[in-house]
Formats: C-alpha cells, structure tokens, sequence
C-alpha cells in the first residue's frame, strides 16, 4: 500500500496544467478528487477503529482527523461519517469509485444513514444512487429530509430542535459599516427572504444596484417601516428610533463644521443628516461651555398632518419608475428643509429608502418644472446659473 500511495503522489505531482495545453475535462478530474475523497474517508475510519486518536493523545477521532488531515471540524466529522457507512454500502461506494455520482452525493447518502440509525436498513442502495444521478446536492438533500421525516418523525423532530438552538444573530461595526452575521430557523429564515425580495427589485430603469446592495437596502427599509409604524416595543418610554447629535452649522453642511454622530459616535455626513431631517423629529439643544443650558420642544420636519395631506396626494414614491406604495416612502423637502425649504405640499415629496437617499447622498437633483418635478441624474446635473424661469432646484 505503501508503494501505491508513492505511486499517487508522483502522479500528482507530474499533473501539471501549466505544461499540458491540452484540455482537461473538469467532470473528469472531479470524479478522481472524488474517488480519493472516499478512500480518505476509508483510511480515516480503519485509524479511528484502530484507536490511532488515543495513540496519539487525541481526546476524539473527530480531533485526530481535523490535526492529521488538516482539515475544519465540519469537514472532519463528515470524513468519518462516510468513512463508517460506505463500507455497508458496498453499491454506492461502486457508484462513486466508478464516477457516477460524486462524493457530495455520498455524503448526503451516509449522513441519512448515520440519522435513520436502527432504520438504516431501509435505504435502499440503488434508489439512492438513481435520486443522486437524477438531482442537484440541494435537491437531494431535501430528499433525504424527507425519508429521515417519514421514517423516524420523532428524530426528525428532536433535530430540529437541536438546530433551532443553534439560531444567532451577531451585529457589529466595522469601519463606519455593520456587519451582519447569523443563522436562522427555516421559517424565521423563509419569513425573512420573503419580505426582502418582496422590497428587492429594481426601481425605474436608473436603477444600477447589484442583486445583493438590493437586499441590503431592502431590510433597512424593513427595520425603517417597523420603527415608523410605532407597534414595535418602546424603550424607556420612547419608541425605537436613531438619534443623531448635530450642529446648525453641521446641518447645513458648512464648510469647517464639526461632523454630526449617531449615537454610537460615529460620525455621518452632513448629506445623511439632511436627509434624515426631511422626516425627523428635531430637539433644539443649547450648550455654553459643554453644558447643557436649554432644551426646546421636539418638533417634527414635516407634521403628521403634512404627511396625511402628502399621501392623500399620492399614490406611490415619486421617484422615476418607482411603485413603491406611499405608505413606504418618506416626506422629501424639494428645497432642504436643512436649507430652510419650507413644509408644505408644494416642496414635499414621498419619496422611498433608495430614492431618497438617491437625492441626499448620491448626487441627484430635484426641480420644480411647471405643475411637475424632474430627476436630474449626477452625470446631467445643470448648473444653477442655468436655472430656467419657473424652475427651482433644490438645495
């Protein structure tokens, strides 16, 4: 054996793409890394029957395989799972030593072994090897979901259990950004894929973000209506919300003001600010020396009336191609609010999530033309000295 493994390694290292022009069959290489992957999961499981982790002063196989093959837990434990059932398997182990199907395959097929446990006998060999040929790993596996819940519903049920446990949600900052980490239930995670592609797809044709900057933006507008809707629980008597610290001279986005911060700290440009303070609610603080001397009443950018008045006016976010329902947008000063535009209905607007920020943060512009608004993308932007009569740009 031990010359047939030396033979191995110098095949290995004589396949040398870089000096073969030739093409190599991608289908048939797999199927080789496959092969090898099986017998990996053979020579595993006869060293975890030996006790070859004991010898070497392993507390687990599990261990032994991750340190000996340098392989992750996941992947180790997979190795010894296939390892122990491929032998009892002698018409798959043909299946995957002759290419017919691959090694993820197997592994899926083993795994539904090592579940079914006193039922393992009812899987049939050649069923299986037939669903491996004719469906995609997912579908497999979703098969072999299946089998495990008709078979033994009991362990089908403790299992999920078991994996419902495992379910986190981890948020942090990273370099002025969040970063999202977790894992889900299958209905919390159906729930939420649901309600994401629901708000996901493109608006208008100037709409260029990726699939994935779709999403993102899609669950801000999520946690955006659920904190407006006022049903979600108050805390210290206040309704969830953001704050953010800014100055009169930060607000206008002045030249030498001091950046605005959420209440993390971190700062936020002032086009952020603008923004928000189209639909925020505004507390006047006054300070001398750092310490606090007045507090005015918080009032609101645009009042609920306004906002009632503005949504019985309109239908969807103002936004060109965009049918987002109004109940999901947000009041827009055409003139900056920040800039001293007025709250009325002639220089509001509804606008969504993407296409307000569109306006603040990405450069667009919005004027008044005749009874109507235009959309002046970044890269037609006209400049005010050539400002028409009857046209007003905002701020």
């Amino acid at each position: 054996m031990v010359d047939e493994l030396e033979r191995l390694e110098s095949a290995a290292r004589d396949f040398d793409l870089s000096a073969d022009p030739d093409f190599v069959d991608p289908a048939r290489l797999a199927a080789v890394i496959d092969r090898l992957q099986g017998a990996l999961c053979k020579v595993v499981e006869r060293a975890r029957r030996r006790g070859d982790q004991l010898a070497n002063g392993h507390y687990s196989a599990v261990s032994f395989v991750m340190s000996t093959c340098n392989l992750s837990q996941g992947p180790a434990s997979d190795r010894l799972c296939v390892g122990k059932h491929l032998e009892s398997m002698p018409k798959v182990a043909g299946a995957l030593s002759d290419g017919e199907i691959g090694y993820q395959s197997v592994s899926v097929i083993c795994h539904l072994r090592e579940k079914l446990g006193k039922h393992a006998e009812l899987l049939d060999e050649e069923e299986w090897i037939r669903y491996a040929r004719e469906n995609s790993i997912k579908s497999l596996g979703q098969l072999s979901d299946h089998m495990r819940y008709v078979i033994d519903p009991d362990g089908f049920d403790k299992d999920t259990e078991e994996n419902y446990e495992e379910r986190f949600l981890h948020i942090s900052e990273m370099k002025g950004m969040y970063h999202l980490d977790g894992v889900i239930d299958p209905e919390g995670g159906a729930a939420l894929k649901s309600a994401v592609d629901a708000l996901a797809k493109r608006l208008g044709q100037d709409d260029v973000r990726t699939s994935k900057q779709r999403r993102a933006d899609a669950l801000t507008e999520i946690v955006y209506h659920a904190m407006e809707a006022g049903t979600l629980p108050r805390r210290n008597g206040a309704r969830p919300h953001i704050t953010v610290t800014t100055t009169l001279e930060g607000l206008k986005g002045e030249l030498g003001a001091a950046a605005s911060e959420l209440q993390t700290g971190t700062p936020v440009s002032s086009k952020t600010v603008q923004r928000l303070a189209c639909d925020g609610t505004l507390c006047r603080v006054l300070k001398a020396d750092s310490v606090v001397v007045d507090v005015g009443r918080a009032t609101r950018s645009a009042s609920p009336a306004q906002w009632r008045a503005l949504k019985a006016r309109h239908q969807t976010c103002s936004g060109p191609g965009c049918d987002r329902p109004v109940n999901w947008t947000s009041p827009h000063h055409i003139e900056f609010w920040s800039h001293g535009g007025p709250s009325d209905l002639t220089n509001l607007l509804p606008l969504c999530y993407y296409h307000h920020r569109l306006v603040h943060e990405g450069g667009w512009q919005v004027v008044k033309a005749g009874e109507g608004v235009k959309f002046i993308p970044p890269d037609r932007v006209i400049a005010r000295r050539n400002r028409g009569p009857g046209m007003r740009w905002a701020a």
